[in-house]
């Protein structure tokens, strides 16, 4: 008797998604991080971790997507890895206007390898970005991005 045998993986690039996708993407993991900030327990620094984790990602990605709206190529995207100050660099000069202390903490926040250690490391969440910053640093580069997509696309809704 034969076994059966699995169908081959089709081998055809995968499809990127488009600035919006990463816009939606990105709003879904603001929305969860902003979940997870209510539920965090006040005297713990591990239960800020999943907030942190989601915050930090949710920025990424909405950086990901105004590179992406602004012509950057997929891989060069990706191979800045958790690169935010980075992604920060290349978007101010493609024409994202972050505020000042946004910019300087996308900067400490690569410097002192937050997403690293929110991920990995919960022990040092105290060392790491207060909470406050960071969700200031997430709804500016959220409305800077998602105004920048309002702008070059009047028929996205929002």
């Amino acid at each position: 008797m034969k076994s059966a045998r699995a169908p081959k993986a089709d081998k055809t690039e995968p499809v990127e998604p488009s600035p919006q996708e990463l816009v939606e993407l990105a709003r879904a993991y603001a929305e969860a991080a902003e979940q997870l900030v209510e539920r965090q327990k006040k005297c713990t620094a591990i239960s800020r971790a999943p907030y942190r984790l989601a915050a930090i990602h949710a920025i990424e990605l909405y950086l990901n997507a105004y590179l992406r709206m602004k012509n950057h190529e997929p891989d060069e995207i990706r191979g800045l890895q958790h690169d935010l100050q980075q992604r920060t660099e290349r978007a101010t000069k493609a024409g994202m206007k972050l505020r000042k202390r946004t910019i300087t903490h996308l900067g400490a926040m690569t410097s002192n390898r937050e997403y690293l250690l929110a991920r990995y490391q919960p022990s040092a969440q105290k060392s790491l970005s207060q909470i406050n910053r960071l969700l200031a640093t997430l709804r500016d580069v959220e409305k800077k991005v998602t105004t920048a997509m309002e702008q070059d696309n009047p028929s996205v809704v929002r």
